[in-house]
């Protein structure tokens, strides 16, 4: 009786790693299509505001899910990595997720593009809490591996810490644009472009240009922005202006976390070569590749563009890489599960 009850729940919790599994890869199919048709726009304009908010679905969505699957892998016995490993991960996931929250809001809602913002409190918590996680899942092993997978992971280090440098290279070039100041060079070209600028009142320039313009008894009306910029209250613009000076240590911090996952993630990939767990592991490592390339791509373009704009093509691994958490999480709590149903069966 005892056996036929753990055939059952034995099929049972593989066919729902199985489905998990078959969920993920619907859902990266169906994000990746929708980035691709969706996310290249005309010239000069920005994307629909439809696009942006599934993209934050797409994106936020999967990290929920990874979260819900750690936390059920914290409360079961039978993982055999340890329980505090998916404790870690667990937290980093919904940190992600409430982050990711907050700067939606910030961003779609508030038309706002800070350079930091009370989101950045739970991403920066996101990479504590994973890095914590995978080095728990590192230190019990014994890390004797080959020449060969040595030279790897230091190939691996060599080619992320050259992206990370190119990045905080070209941040410099994004903290020279600040919002609303014209450098006397600009103020040239707009003028001679018959581009209004904003004069000093009763300045001379300000004066003639009293003098030529026709009078209007109706005062000018402001254009509203399509981004939602007049959306955001003032308690947003003071917390945008508090955090600004924490900028450049903020983005140091991410690169910085983001070569470090991507190391860990390497010696995690090889630590478990062939071994027993080694599929839910080869996820979880491929799952840190995804985040690396996302949001390096994010830090460049966000750095070398006055405002940028989220929804691009190569944000998508941020989806391929909350998908990929769930699905190694999934995998360890079946492997976890079959291990120890037939332990009991041997003994």
């Amino acid at each position: 009786m005892s056996s036929s009850v753990e055939k059952s729940s034995g099929t049972s919790s593989s066919l729902s790693g199985q489905q998990i599994v078959y969920g993920g890869i619907a859902w990266s199919v169906i994000s990746l299509l929708f980035f691709l048709l969706f996310s290249i726009t005309a010239p000069g304009e920005d994307s629909p505001l439809w696009y942006l908010i599934g993209t934050y679905v797409l994106e936020t969505l999967p990290f929920l899910g990874a979260a819900i699957l750690c936390y059920r892998n914290w409360r079961s016995p039978q993982i055999a990595s340890g329980r505090n490993v998916w404790l870690g991960i667990g937290l980093g996931m919904i940190s992600w997720f409430i982050g990711n929250l907050i700067f939606g809001v910030w961003e779609l809602y508030f038309g706002l593009s800070p350079e930091v913002s009370p989101a950045d409190l739970f991403y920066i918590t996101f990479y504590l809490f994973l890095s914590w996680g995978m080095v728990l899942a590192v230190l019990p092993r014994r890390l004797n591996l080959e020449v060969w997978q040595w030279v790897t992971v230091g190939v691996i280090a060599v080619l992320g810490i050259a992206l990370a440098v190119l990045v905080l290279l070209s941040t410099p070039n994004a903290n020279s644009k600040a919002e609303g100041v014209v450098s006397p060079l600009n103020a040239i070209e707009q003028t001679s472009t018959g581009a209004t600028l904003p004069l000093a009142a009763g300045s001379p320039q300000a004066l003639l240009v009293q003098a030529s313009e026709p009078f209007s008894a109706t005062p000018p009306v402001e254009e509203e922005s399509q981004t939602g910029e007049n959306r955001a209250p003032g308690w947003a613009i003071s917390i945008q202006e508090t955090l600004k000076p924490f900028s450049k240590s903020v983005n140091f911090f991410y690169i910085v976390g983001d070569v470090f996952l991507l190391i860990i993630a390497s010696t995690l990939f090889l630590a478990f070569w062939g071994g027993r767990f080694a599929q839910s592991w080869r996820v979880i490592a491929a799952a840190t590749v995804c985040l690396y390339i996302a949001d390096m791509y994010f830090k460049y373009e966000d750095a070398t563009q006055t405002k940028y704009q989220s929804g691009s093509l190569l944000e998508v691994f941020f989806v391929f890489s909350g998908v990929l958490f769930a699905i190694g999480a999934a995998l360890e709590y079946d492997v976890s599960s079959r291990s120890r149903r037939s332990a009991r069966k041997r003994a």
